[in-house]
């Protein structure tokens, strides 16, 4: 490791504190000569665990490529009363430039930066629609549906689709009322499903809706079934897994207990 003179170890500690390296260097070899490089000073402040305790980047506050003096001034000077979306769209009409509000947004926040405004109307506010109840932009009646209008995609009560999670639904009332085709038929043979129940496929094929494949189970019964992989491919299987599933579930509340 190069050795550097007293006095140049002296005065780094001195300075380091609130500097950049680049900020250093400049210092350093104005005063000693062009003794130091960026990545020396680095290795320097390393070796001698020295901090200028800034962090890396820009310091806080100082003009950067994307916000120079001036636009920094700008927007400090005019903030009150205006939002970062006001504010992008100053900016860009005075200096051409092509700020967004989402940029602007982030600049409030990391320079603490308040508009002063804070979205409630203030007491005696108009608001801009005041007694404008109904009123729509002309022209808009032409893309009105006429009394009597059937949609294109209008599907009839009894109408048959299948749903997000592979499940036939079958529609049973306008407007758009859909219903499990498996709990129709269950319910058509056994009357309404209990509340906290469900009725699986006993095959664990949804398109077999055979009467005698549709099992009501409790909600407490389809967690045990799913968790433990018993919904097999034959029904009596299946019936066995729901009594395995009471087991699991019963042994579970002994160790609770």
């Amino acid at each position: 490791m190069k050795r550097y003179p007293k006095e140049v170890h002296e005065f780094i500690a001195q300075k380091v504190k609130g500097r950049t390296t680049k900020e250093m260097v400049k210092l350093v070899n104005n005063k000693f000569g062009p003794i130091f490089t960026e990545s020396k000073m680095r290795a320097y402040k390393k070796n001698h665990n020295l901090k200028s305790g800034i962090g890396s980047g820009v310091l806080a506050g100082r003009p950067t490529k994307m916000y120079p003096e001036e636009i920094k001034k700008f927007i400090t000077a005019n903030c009150k009363g205006a939002g970062p979306k006001a504010m992008a769209e100053l900016l860009n009409k005075t200096f051409g430039t092509s700020y967004t509000k989402t940029q602007m947004k982030s600049y409030y926040g990391n320079h603490n930066i308040n508009s002063g405004l804070d979205g409630r109307f203030n007491p005696g506010h108009v608001p801009a629609n005041k007694g404008k109840k109904g009123q729509c932009a002309p022209g808009c009646e032409k893309g009105w549906f006429s009394k009597g209008n059937i949609p294109v995609n209008y599907m009839p009560v009894d109408s048959e689709r299948v749903n997000g999670d592979d499940y036939v639904d079958v529609k049973i009332a306008d407007p758009n009322k859909w219903k499990g085709k498996h709990i129709l038929i269950w319910e058509e043979h056994n009357g309404p499903v209990p509340k906290g129940y469900a009725i699986i496929f006993g095959d664990g094929n949804r398109r077999n809706f055979e009467p005698n494949n549709l099992i009501l189970v409790s909600r407490k019964q389809l967690l045990a079934l799913n968790r433990n992989g018993l919904i097999q491919n034959d029904v009596e299987l299946t019936k066995t897994g729901i009594i395995i599933a009471d087991i699991y579930s019963k042994i579970s509340e002994r160790k609770r207990d």
